[in-house]
């Protein structure tokens, strides 16, 4: 078969939903953003920022208390006092301060989750609200 017969016999492949999606998003990346999908992006992208700050600095405090919990645990519990060459009275009193200081860090990381998300939405509404009317005006 030559080269016109092809081309004039149509041959044509449909991919399936999963390839169409593919190449939609490869599309996308390609074509130039309409203003008002760049705005949607960007009111999505500052409601993650409101909880996404707020959930690393939980988790740090959360994770810190926890390991300070957890040491101070290991002094009352196992041989390590022996180790640190402290006396038993010594590794207890040393090792229940260590694991309640650890113990209120751990316990401070929801509360300072909620404190920061509280005050990030603040710092933000004005644009977040700006946005949302722009957009449902298009919209309507």
């Amino acid at each position: 078969m030559d080269n016109n017969n092809q081309e004039k016999s149509g041959f044509t492949y449909t991919y399936s939903a999963k390839e169409q999606a593919e190449l939609k998003r490869i599309r996308d990346k390609y074509t130039a953003p309409t203003e008002t999908e760049d705005k949607m992006e960007r009111l999505r992208r500052l409601d993650a920022s409101v909880t996404n700050t707020a959930q690393a600095v939980a988790l740090v405090f959360g994770i810190v208390g926890t390991l300070i919990l957890g040491l101070g645990m290991s002094l009352i519990m196992t041989d390590f006092a022996d180790i640190l060459g402290l006396r038993e009275t010594m590794a207890m009193v040393i090792g229940i301060s260590v694991g309640v200081v650890g113990g209120i860090l751990a316990s401070l990381a929801y509360p300072i989750y909620n404190a920061i998300v509280k005050a990030t939405r603040k710092k933000l509404a004005p644009e977040i609200i700006r946005l949302t009317d722009e957009l449902m005006q298009g919209a309507v």
